[in-house]
């Protein structure tokens, strides 16, 4: 009898789990394209344009950047007061300091983005930190991995958002506009086709402490597979509105992976995620 209910309860979770699966739009289909840039006919306005699609799309700056007070809201600051109030800040010493004007803008947002602990804004540090440890990535690396010209159009967007007009260079018509040397080859435009892959892919240990990220703007998933069975996992990625973890907001997390992932990929997070020790 309880060998039984066993098998019962397997073949229901596997069900659900296959369910879960099948709502995801893209099992056949390709995912979104990597934006392919055209550095040769590249003007100030394309590069202002680029930054803000790549501050709201692959950048994921307004995962954070928002109104919910998990990082300043660049979208709706006044920058033109905002910025420079950076430079002036007693607890700023990075090389920006003592410097006025677009260009020490520039150097301040682009040191943002390559070095995000060199200077944490007040009450935005990681908890316990004393605002001297950033939540913020590494953008450059991976998960987000931007090249040079896509933290440049980034700077430039934000740049022309505060009223300084962009001193970002230009790219030049030959220069590798996305390419990263730590890629090995790998095509971005494919499915992953490990965990560890789709992880990055995703973005997954941007927010959480996953491969080391020590991410803490997400929930600890260790030891989740002990408290989720695989379709609960599986929905907590399609829909993770649905149940909030307790200490975090609603909205943190993307709503759109259904619209993104492979059903191959989403296999691999949720295989990932079950194993993780406690």
């Amino acid at each position: 009898m309880t060998f039984a209910r066993v098998m019962i309860f397997s073949l229901f979770v596997l069900l659900a789990f296959t369910g879960f699966a099948n709502i995801l739009p893209q099992v056949q289909g390709d995912p979104p394209a990597e934006e392919e840039i055209n550095t040769g006919s590249l003007d100030m306005a394309g590069m202002i344009a680029l930054g803000e699609r790549l501050f709201t799309g692959k950048g994921t700056c307004t995962l954070c950047h928002n109104n919910l007070g998990r990082a300043p809201d660049l979208l709706m600051d006044d920058l033109s007061q905002t910025l420079p109030s950076r430079l002036v800040d007693a607890r700023y010493e990075g090389v920006a300091k003592g410097k006025n004007g677009a260009g020490a803008i520039e150097e301040y947002l682009l040191e943002s983005m390559r070095e995000p602990s060199k200077f944490v804004v007040a009450g935005y540090g990681k908890k316990g930190t004393n605002d001297t440890v950033s939540p913020m990535p590494v953008v450059n690396k991976a998960p987000v991995s931007l090249s040079d010209i896509e933290m440049n159009a980034i700077t430039a967007f934000l740049q022309n958002k505060a009223g300084f007009d962009p001193t970002v260079p230009l790219p030049s018509a030959g220069e590798a506009p996305a390419a990263d040397a730590s890629d090995d080859g790998d095509e971005e435009d494919g499915p992953a086709t490990d965990a560890v892959a789709a992880i990055e892919k995703f973005g997954c240990s941007t927010c959480h402490d996953l491969e080391g990220s020590e991410a803490d703007l997400g929930p600890k998933l260790n030891g989740i597979g002990k408290r989720m069975d695989d379709a609960a996992i599986a929905k907590s990625i399609l829909d993770p509105n649905a149940q909030i973890a307790e200490g975090f907001e609603a909205d943190l997390m993307p709503q759109d992976f259904g619209e993104q992932m492979r059903v191959s990929e989403l296999n691999l997070i949720v295989d990932y995620l079950k194993k993780l020790p406690e």
